[in-house]
Formats: C-alpha cells, structure tokens, sequence
C-alpha cells in the first residue's frame, strides 16, 4: 500500500510560494515561507506533519484499546509540532501529543499504559524516532 502527495513551488525561498495536494484529492493548500515561519494563511510541512501524527496516533489508540475489550466513545489528540533553529540549520526538535479520551470502564491508569504503547507504535511515531515525542494522556 502506498500513499502520495505532491508538492509544487515556483520561486526563491523568501517571496515563492506553493501548493501541495494529497494523492486522493481530499486536501489542497497552499505554502510558502511566511505561512511556515511567520504565521500568515495558508499550511506548512510541520502542521502537516502534526495531522498525520495526530491521526495515525488516534487510530493506534483505538486499535489497542478496542483488542483490550474497550471501545473508546471518542479520542481528540492535538500535536505540537517545534520547529527550531539547530547549529543554523531548522530542525523538528519535539513533538507533543496531547490526547483527551472518552472510554467507558477504563481506568487513568490502564488508560496511559494503552496511550503510551500507542505512541511508539502508530507508524507515524516509528518514522520520527528521531525526534523527542511526548504524550500527555487524560480521561474524560
């Protein structure tokens, strides 16, 4: 099974700009430097990066706490994603997952230990090994 996207830019660094696509067709915008570094409309690899991980998290989460005998009513995970300068260079420096569950008859403990193993097992967390990933897990 293999996924794409594509990417196009047309200009320098600074005053270029971009469009990204998914391959299914279910995402389209636009990038450039500003939308990355200085906060204007439009996405960036790192917020990009943060919805695959948040979604590839969730679906882990659900996937061993339903082989656990559970079925999660609900799971909203937000990451963080840092993106800093390194010896002059950028560089994703910390991811942090926070994640807010509704899983009935399940304890806060059970519930980290489940969360945790989800974080170093959703194939987004393995690709990015790399980097300091965090989890910060709560019940509702």
């Amino acid at each position: 099974m293999d996924r794409t996207a594509n990417a196009h830019w047309s200009g320098d660094l600074k005053s270029g700009n971009g469009s990204i696509k998914t391959g299914s067709g279910a995402f389209e915008g636009a990038y450039s430097f500003t939308t990355r570094f200085e906060g204007t409309k439009g996405t960036n690899p790192e917020e990009l990066l943060g919805a695959a991980h948040a979604s590839c998290f969730s679906m882990a989460l659900s996937l061993l706490l339903t082989k656990a005998g559970f079925t999660p009513r609900q799971i909203e995970t937000e990451a963080r994603v840092h993106i800093d300068p390194i010896d002059g260079e950028f560089a994703i420096t910390r991811i942090e997952l926070v994640t807010e569950a509704d899983v009935p008859g399940l304890d806060a403990k059970a519930f980290s230990l489940h969360a945790h193993s989800a974080k170093s097992g959703c194939p987004v967390s393995k690709a990015l090994a790399g980097t300091d990933i965090v989890l910060t897990a709560s019940l509702r």
